[in-house]
Formats: structure tokens, sequence, C-alpha cells
């Protein structure tokens, strides 16, 4: 199925493996790459070190185009964008929206620019500015989240930017692919679905946790560091509602002191993103401070296997997902699947009364 994303990206479907921190690692990344999609790696947890080795990880499993996740305010991004030059990785992609100066350089080096936006105005910024592509996250999806619904925000966006857009947040099928490319979509993303893949790094026992979650027990919550983070409800989460300010403070001091360790980041460097992250994104002083603690309750998660003592990103889906396919039987059931609702819109499959076979290939009961 070729769409401005696969033409742009080299890969031969159009959908992106997000770049999940602590989750979008090289074994996940090379093995949505080998099914066919664009691979995502997530690099904001990692030093330039170990970005540099991860991606030669990556390369060492797959020849196919893959790409890294960046984050614009970070001290050292020229750094890390010298890494996918050096190495010839064929994607950067962004949480934030890099500088024009960034995009520029990075598309002299040939690379292909995918930063992630939340609204409207912030994809036709940078479109202005040169980005080839963007993917554009409705309230839906897990993680850092808007207040707008993906069927609202992406024909809006579509209808603003003369480049290719890709649809997330709330997407894990075939008929959710199908749904996108009719608004206008060039693709999808997916985090939640592809974080429970075989694939994927994540303790088992999470990965139960988010399979035995109906929809109700996604929430959202301003309590990790500060902005609206979607993810399970939790205990842990419950707790966290219910703290005071002081030792929200005591957590965050406790948690940057951790980051720094993990990261390899100084006190001096880890100040200077602060003050970057709080003039980006307008944060207050309270938001910067909390801001270390997302990747470590994260981490405690989906590194260590303590749900109890750390939180779950998840977008809306993981209420609706009831198993842990590979890699490339996921790909493959998306694929079939839109090929068959797709075939149906066209009039290619017209069944004459509606039964099992006629539902799509996802649909039909496991027996």
């Amino acid at each position: 199925m070729g769409t401005p994303l696969t033409r742009l990206a080299g890969v031969r479907y159009p959908l992106v493996q997000t770049g999940m921190g602590w989750v979008a690692g090289p074994r996940l990344v090379s093995a949505a790459a080998e099914a066919g999609v664009l691979g995502i790696l997530a690099s904001a947890t990692m030093s330039v070190e170990r970005l540099r080795a991860a991606v030669r990880e990556v390369k060492s499993r797959t020849d196919a185009p893959f790409g890294v996740n960046l984050r614009a305010d970070a001290g050292d991004a020229r750094d890390r964008v010298r890494v996918i030059v050096d190495e010839g990785v064929r994607v950067a992609s962004f949480a934030l929206a890099p500088s024009r100066e960034l995009i520029a350089e990075l598309k002299d080096a040939g690379v292909v620019v995918v930063p992630s936006v939340g609204a409207r105005h912030h994809a036709e910024k940078v479109a202005a500015w040169g980005a080839d592509a963007v993917i554009v996250q409705g309230g839906e999806g897990g993680g850092h989240t808007g207040e707008v619904a993906t069927t609202v925000l992406l024909p809006q966006v579509v209808d603003a930017v003369d480049i290719p857009v890709v649809a997330a947040g709330g997407f894990h099928d075939g008929r959710g692919l199908a749904a996108a490319l009719a608004f206008g979509a060039a693709g999808v993303a997916m985090g939640t679905r592809f974080l429970l893949t075989a694939e994927s790094t994540v303790p088992d026992a999470v990965k139960a946790r988010y399979l035995a979650a109906s929809v109700k027990d996604v929430t959202v919550t301003t309590r990790v560091d500060g902005l609206p983070h979607r993810m399970l409800r939790t205990e842990f989460v419950a707790a966290l509602e219910k703290s005071g300010r002081a030792a929200s403070l005591v957590r965050a001091v406790r948690h940057a002191a951790a980051f720094r360790e993990v990261s390899g980041m100084s006190w001096s460097r880890m100040l200077r993103d602060g003050l970057a992250m709080r003039h980006g994104r307008e944060l207050t002083w309270s938001q910067v401070l909390l801001a270390a603690n997302a990747p470590m309750m994260l981490r405690a998660a989906m590194v260590d296997g303590r749900p109890d003592l750390g939180v779950m990103a998840s977008g809306q889906v993981a209420g609706v997902l009831d198993d842990v396919p590979s890699c490339a039987e996921l790909v493959e059931r998306v694929m079939r699947e839109a090929d068959w609702v797709l075939g149906g819109l066209h009039g290619s499959r017209c069944p004459a009364v509606p039964g099992p076979s006629d539902r799509p290939p996802e649909a039909t009961p496991r027996p």
C-alpha cells in the first residue's frame, strides 16, 4: 500500500511505531522495521553515546529504514543530530517542534524531518519551516496529550498543510488505518499497540496490566510532571493525585538525581534543559522541577516491572487490546484488514447478507 509516507520514509506500509521512552529500543524498532513499517527509536532517555550504540544495534539487526526521536529543546540536540547524520538514519522525528535551523541542518544531510504536533497552528509552523511530514496526535493518544480528539484534529491539519500528515491517537487496527486514509492522512502512528507486541521489552507482568485494562481504566493526570499525561489508572496514580505539593517536589528532586545518573547529564546541563523547556513550552517553575518525574516513573514500570512505583503511559486503545502478537503478525493483520475495508468502500467487496465471513478479518471471533 503506497502513500506519501511510504515513499518519503522508504517503507512498505503506511504505519509508524512511535518513539516511546524506555520501550522503543533496538529490539522493537528493528522488528517493526523488518515488518515493513517505520520504527522510531526513542532517544530522550539515552545518553548520546548510548544513542549511537542503539542506532548501530538496529542497523545490525535490519537493513530497513528507521528513525530516531529527539527532544528539540535538549541542550545536546545537535550532538544527537550529528549521530543521526553520521550513522545514516533515514528519519528524525521530534516530540516538540524543532527550530527552522535544525530542520535545515537535517534536510541538508538528506534526513527526513517529521515533528509530532497536537495543534493545527503547530503543524502550520513546522510545515512553513520545511518539515517533510508531520505526526498529529489527538487526545486519545498515550503520554503527553491534548484535549482535541483525533477525528476533529486530523482533518483540520490535513486541510491546513500541504505535506504528508500521519494520524496518531486511537489507532490499533486496519479499520483505523482505512479511516485515517479517508480523512486524508498518509498513514497512522501507533504506540500502545506496538508496546503490546512480542518484541517489546516491557516486562510480561506489566503487559498483563495493560491487557486487563478497560477503556475506563485509562486516565489523564497532571500530577506526574505538571502536564496532561494519559496513562493507566492504578493505585500508584491515585496516590499521586492525593499527594501534596511538598511530597511532589521532594519526589521530583529524587527523580532528577536518578535521571542524571541514567542519562549521564550534568546538573548544569539539566538546568539548561529546564530553562529551555520552560521557555519553549511556557511552563511554570513547578512544572520544570517536576520534569524528571515522567522518565523515571515510566522507567520504574517499563524497565523495572514495578507499576506500584511507576506509571504506565497508555493510549485509550489499551482498553480494547487483548493480545500480544509479534510485530510481523500485527502489521500483516492491520494491512489485511485495511485492504478488506477499503475493498468494500471501493465496491470490490459487496456481500449480500452480512455474516461471519463478511466481518473484517480482525473482527472475526477467535476460536
